[in-house]
């Protein structure tokens, strides 16, 4: 009879944890580099190069792929003979885990989890608790598999019940568009069909844990109906032209997974889940003879790309800009930011706008006239950096704001990533503001043109507090100019249908 010691899971469950925050796995990169090379569209392209240079400095540095470093699920499959050398539960031991590789000196990764999730919503302070689900099975094993999973991709899950006759590839190809691109494509799908509601959420869940291997489900072909339906579906998701970062593009999806099982004669639960272009999970076998140990990748997976963000790039000082000067840019325009501008995401605007509704100042500090705010809340930094991994957040939380803040502050850029919505895109054209966006999935890389930072208000928000950073040469695109068009309507439609 297997015994796992309390010390083995815990560790195992850190060490696993600190792994996926800052290597990709082998399968994601070779996916990504072959879309990469095979990209025609200029902005998907370079989006693609963006997180693929990223993935390699944080291989290289250890740090966090993504700002967002998840929420964390848990499946466990324990063997019955299993006995445990432990007071504590399941929950609690996995928790504790969690706690140990968030809170790690050498490399902390951002706590993201609020309780309650009505109300205060107040940080958890070590991204604790995680989402377990325990399974027994035969045997004197214990299978962990885990995911650290973003919130922007987590945020796009779907479900539906269908009629048994209804068709479940129209059912998707009309639910991916409505995903838009706060889940940082291109990623995985993860589709569960049947059992009841929430089985097949999690069969979607689940789903997202298998290897990329679409390449050679392509060159060998199906050999079963599921195999055949997951093609049918990559090539005609991919036809949607979304891609990378929703810019337009022939790669959306870099594999479609699908789990089934049996459901109600009446029924057919379909849910559908995105992987975002931070994709962490593992998976590792305990057996009672020590913690699980975890081999880090060659740096040669890596594909070496020449990326010059300089290249065909306006350099911009926000310190001396003005609507006239926003005026000039243009949808899918690459920019090099420098000079000073604020943070601030969901908490901070919902607090400045309290204010502004009480007729109160702001804080010092917080003068939003003609100025640019990033939705950004980065990681901590570590040695010498001046933040950690800093990439954009979901800029469509924000659009319940927008107005305001371009009315009464003299707000004229915003700065996140994903499209915006029909009514933050009328406010932009109203008052001749920009919106920009930097890469989802390049947080170490755009953390790097930050120089300075300062904590300006709101502290105890923690990641969603506002500061302000000094950047230089900060590599962002237009996506909404002052004239309200959006390059994530312009850019899928030229790539719709269009065959290489």
């Amino acid at each position: 009879m297997t015994l796992i010691r309390e010390t083995d899971f815990i560790t195992s469950i850190a060490d696993a944890l600190q792994f996926i925050s800052y290597y990709h796995p082998r399968d994601y990169l070779q996916a990504l580099t072959a879309a990469y090379h095979a990209e025609p569209a200029p902005a998907a392209r370079d989006a693609m190069a963006q997180i693929l240079v990223n993935s390699r400095l944080c291989a290289e540095g250890q740090r966090p792929i993504c700002q967002d470093t998840g929420l964390v699920v848990v499946f466990l499959k324990v063997g019955m003979n299993v006995r445990w050398d432990t007071a504590l539960s399941l929950q609690e031991l996995v928790n504790t885990g969690v706690r140990r590789a968030y809170q790690h000196p050498d490399n902390p990764l951002r706590a993201s989890m609020v309780a309650p999730p009505i109300g205060a919503r107040k940080n958890t302070g070590d991204n604790t608790p995680a989402i377990v689900h325990v399974e027994l099975v035969p045997g004197e094993l214990v299978e962990v598999r885990l995911a650290a999973k973003g919130g922007g991709s987590e945020n796009k899950a779907k479900f539906a019940v269908l009629n048994p006759s209804a068709s479940l590839i129209d059912w998707v190809l009309h639910t991916v568009p409505t995903l838009g691109a706060g889940w940082c494509p291109p990623g995985m799908l993860g589709i569960g069909i049947g059992g009841s509601a929430e089985k097949a959420m999690l069969l979607a869940k689940e789903a997202l844990l298998a290897p990329i291997d679409m390449h050679e489900l392509r060159a060998r072909g199906a050999a079963n109906s599921l195999e055949a339906l997951r093609l049918e579906l990559f090539e005609k998701i991919n036809a949607l032209g979304i891609g990378a970062q929703g810019l337009g593009g022939l790669t959306t999806v870099l594999d479609v997974k699908i789990l089934t099982y049996p459901t109600h004669a009446a029924s057919l639960p379909v849910a559908l889940i995105p992987n975002c272009a931070a994709t962490r999970h593992i998976e590792f076998t305990l057996d009672g003879s020590g913690p699980a140990t975890f081999t880090p990748p060659n740096l040669n997976d890596w594909p070496r790309i020449n990326w010059n963000p300089a290249a065909e790039a306006r350099r911009v000082n926000l310190d001396h800009l003005t609507r006239e000067d926003i005026a000039t840019w243009q949808p899918g325009e690459r920019l090099l930011l420098s000079g000073k501008l604020l943070t601030g995401r969901d908490a901070a605007h919902q607090r400045i706008i309290e204010l502004l509704n009480r007729g109160e100042p702001l804080p010092d500090g917080v003068d939003l006239n003609n100025r640019f705010i990033y939705y950004v809340g980065p990681v901590d930094p570590v040695g010498n950096e001046i933040v950690g991994p800093a990439g954009p957040t979901t800029a469509t939380r924000m659009d319940q704001f927008t107005e305001q803040l371009l009315r009464d502050t003299g707000l004229i850029g915003m700065i996140g990533k994903a499209e915006r919505g029909a009514i933050a895109i009328e406010a932009i054209k109203k008052y001749g503001a920009v919106y920009l966006i930097a890469v989802g999935g390049a947080a170490y890389l755009v953390a790097k043109a930050i120089k300075a930072a300062r904590l300006i208000a709101f502290a105890d928000l923690g990641m969603e507090a506002i500061r302000e950073f000094e950047i230089v040469d900060m590599p962002v695109m237009v996506a909404v100019n002052s004239h309200g068009i959006s390059i994530h309507e312009t850019g899928p439609a030229q790539w719709r249908n269009h065959s290489e």
